[in-house]
């Protein structure tokens, strides 16, 4: 009998790493960062807000005193360059690629480059 329970917690601990090694193979995570033009805490808010509505991105963060947004993402779903046009598209600039202009005039004025 304790033969037959071993090859059966065997097997059980065998599938069950299988299936932890399926899932975490068919994850496609990589990690961007992007010098942005934010300058306060509502920016970091506005751009961490707008990262998650973006399809593909798990999380970001922005760092307001280095001015550097770190997203991850999902490349399976989205691209480097899709998260770089968000960022843009929400009045930022990204690693000198210019805001979108008039989604940077839409920006609270404490937002807005050269007000701190």
């Amino acid at each position: 009998m304790t033969k037959v329970k071993m090859l059966l917690v065997s097997m059980l601990v065998a599938l069950v790493s299988m299936s932890a090694s399926a899932q975490t193979q068919g994850k496609k995570q990589e990690t961007v960062q992007f010098k942005t033009s934010a300058v306060c805490d509502m920016c970091k808010k506005t751009l961490e807000k707008a990262m998650a509505y973006e399809k593909g991105v798990k999380s970001s963060s922005l760092d307001v005193d280095s001015k550097v947004l770190t997203v991850v993402f999902d490349s399976r779903k989205t691209s480097v360059d899709n998260v770089r046009k968000a960022v843009t598209e929400t009045g930022y600039d990204a690693d000198g690629k210019p805001a979108d202009e008039r989604a940077y005039n839409r920006l609270d004025d404490c937002c807005k480059k050269g007000a701190h």
